[in-house]
């Protein structure tokens, strides 16, 4: 058998999985559930760490240019003072934190592969071990035999569940409305990110004359009521918060809106099975209080690359890989839940104990935290 890898899933992961491979001069198939790639979703911000991947993949000045730098970012309480600073990321080789639409993100990445590698339509339900490798199993009743597989399809993975059944998904305890906004009359520059009693609300220019933001409550797991707001319940929830919290609310659409419970994987044992290996969310979703779920993704791509090319066994490359992620991605799952919880306090006595703490540390503290998270082994 031709010696064939495939990567299930087509997000992030996965599409710059196939571009890092790619660029080793290995041509792997993705195969990706959704019947065709849309122009929809919110936005995202990445990191310099993930922009550190991207210019080594070549496409940190495409992005760039389909995105917009993010500034020094604050932390602020409800009515407006600031809580905490966190400074823009500043480097000798000028890498940047980027704001850019998800779906101007896609873009950018299928237009590095060949058509003919990207198939559609193709949600998986499981795979079978063979003497040469794996048949995949797709919804549609086809099949896709392959040596080496490389699951990057989320959170929800079939193919991690039948790995790795053990494998367990937590409610963070907090609901999240994500949004883009129009800024043509807003003309917001600043990203800031707004705690509160009524939750957080968080503001990111995005270019294009766009704001993405997102909103977050405290809510029991799959709530009815909270599937169903839009602006005006939002209006309702953030009357008492600062500008312009309201009037990022009004500018956008209703169908602009998108909702969903927060959640991640609980730290997994392993992420390597053989010539199977597990990336992305599929690996180690992460709730998103510090930006890194896609981030941790793209770094994820970069190292399997150098693994495959150091390593041209695929079992041995795999398991290095392993090596390399595993208490990395760890720590940023365990930290940025542990972050959620306390960004979600609704006690007074707690929440005003946890601001009066925030302005007593230093901006270097800060920072220093963010360079550890940005600092990678590549």
């Amino acid at each position: 058998m031709k010696n064939t890898f495939h990567i299930v899933g087509g997000g992030i992961a996965g599409l710059t999985a196939a571009i890092a491979l790619r660029r080793i001069g290995i041509e792997a198939m993705v195969w990706e559930a959704a019947p065709e790639f849309k122009p929809v979703g919110a936005g995202i911000t990445l990191a310099s760490n993930a922009m550190n991947a991207y210019r080594k993949l070549g496409l940190y000045d495409a992005l760039t240019e389909a995105g917009r730098p993010v500034g020094d970012a604050h932390i602020l309480d409800f009515r407006g003072r600031k809580l905490a600073g966190l400074p823009a990321r500043s480097t000798e080789d000028g890498l940047c934190n980027l704001a850019i639409h998800r779906a101007a993100l896609h873009a950018v990445l299928l237009a590095q592969l060949n058509p003919e590698q990207v198939k559609t339509g193709k949600r998986s339900t499981g795979y079978a071990e063979t003497v040469d490798g794996y048949t995949l199993y797709f919804e549609d009743g086809t099949q896709a035999v392959g040596n080496h597989l490389i699951v990057a399809e989320g959170i929800h993975s079939p193919l991690r569940k039948q790995a790795l059944p053990a494998a367990r998904i937590r409610y963070a305890g907090y609901t999240c409305w994500r949004g883009i906004a129009d800024n043509s009359r807003l003309k917001i520059e600043d990203t800031s990110e707004t705690w509160g009693p009524q939750g957080r609300f968080g503001i990111v220019p995005i270019g294009n004359g766009q704001i993405y933001w997102f909103a977050t409550k405290n809510s029991p797991e799959n709530n009815p009521g909270m599937k169903a707001w839009g602006p005006q319940e939002l209006l309702a929830n953030f009357r008492n918060y600062h500008a312009p919290v309201a009037k990022v609310i009004e500018a956008t659409l209703p169908d602009n809106i998108l909702w969903n419970d927060i959640i991640d994987l609980a730290p997994i044992p392993r992420f390597a099975f053989g010539n199977l290996v597990l990336i992305g969310d599929a690996a180690h979703a992460t709730t998103p209080n510090m930006g890194q779920g896609a981030c941790q993704a793209i770094e994820d791509a970069v190292v399997l690359a150098q693994s495959l090319e150091n390593y041209p066994v695929a079992r041995e490359a795999f398991s290095v890989f392993e090596s390399r992620r595993l208490k990395r991605t760890h720590g940023i799952v365990n930290q940025s839940w542990r972050l959620g919880r306390i960004a979600q306090w609704e006690n007074p006595v707690l929440c005003r104990a946890r601001n009066a703490l925030f302005r007593m540390i230093p901006e270097s503290v800060f920072q220093k935290q963010q360079e550890q998270v940005y600092t990678v082994d590549f």
